[in-house]
């Protein structure tokens, strides 16, 4: 790949909480937080603008707790709180490594972090600056998938790239049945029908009507990220032929 331009100059990587864990199985493990760092900030270095939302899953579950009985807008707002939690801790250590990043905020959390505000964003990012959208999309009810969804398409990302714990989008769990098939493509209306298990309804809806392309791949796999935004076959890949 040396030597060769990205085919993707702006783009924005949804990860979950979970993927933060330590080993202690909560929380947010220091190890964790370095390596995505590291792949990250590998980005920046061959001129690509990278944008990230983060879940709170590992500290908090908004859902969860609101099924045990709290009120789900309560519950919702705790859950952007942990959000924004991750995202301090990964601007931290991102700068830790030598990169620039800025924590952006869809609730007013001042002395902590920047408020959302989109011109604002893409300033950050054609300065070279990693950005880390915070708090979901400030309201409740909507997940931080719908959140990465719609900030991709607001700040004109080339791609939105879901990073799970498999390298793609499977017909099954392949953690459950060998004979999983992984799919290299798929438009929008298949993960819709199929209920394939890539980003809630919500956020694969917005990507239809806007045109987002989406890929999904396993962050964990050495490169995986880099490979994607030089353009090859990482992964699965949900866009619409018109689309991408």
């Amino acid at each position: 790949m040396g030597g060769m331009k990205p085919k993707y100059g702006r783009v924005l990587l949804k990860m979950s909480g979970e993927s933060l864990l330590g080993e202690d199985g909560y929380g947010i493990g220091v190890g964790m937080l370095e390596t995505v760092a590291r792949s990250v900030a590998e980005l920046t270095d061959i001129s690509v603008q990278v944008a990230l939302v983060i879940g709170g899953g590992n500290i908090f579950r908004g859902a969860g707790l609101a099924a045990s009985g709290m009120e789900r807008v309560t519950a919702d707002h705790i859950g952007m709180l942990a959000t924004i939690m991750n995202a301090l801790a990964l601007q931290d250590t991102l700068e830790s490594q030598g990169a620039y990043a800025r924590v952006m905020s869809a609730i007013r959390i001042n002395e902590l972090c920047e408020d959302y505000l989109r011109r604002r964003a893409i300033r950050h990012l054609e300065k070279g600056r990693i950005v880390i959208f915070a708090a979901g999309t400030g309201n409740p009810f909507f997940t931080t998938d719908s959140a990465a969804a719609l900030r991709a398409i607001e700040i004109g990302a080339d791609l939105l790239i879901k990073a799970t714990k498999v390298d793609g989008v499977y017909s099954a769990d392949p953690m459950k049945d060998p004979t999983a098939e992984r799919y290299s493509r798929l438009n929008y209306d298949e993960v819709l029908d199929g209920r394939l298990a890539v980003m809630d309804a919500t956020a694969i809806v917005l990507c239809r009507e806007q045109g987002m392309p989406l890929r999904v791949i396993d962050m964990n796999k050495k490169g995986a990220l880099k490979r994607t935004v030089m353009g090859e076959d990482e992964g699965t890949l949900v866009a619409d032929s018109a689309h991408e």
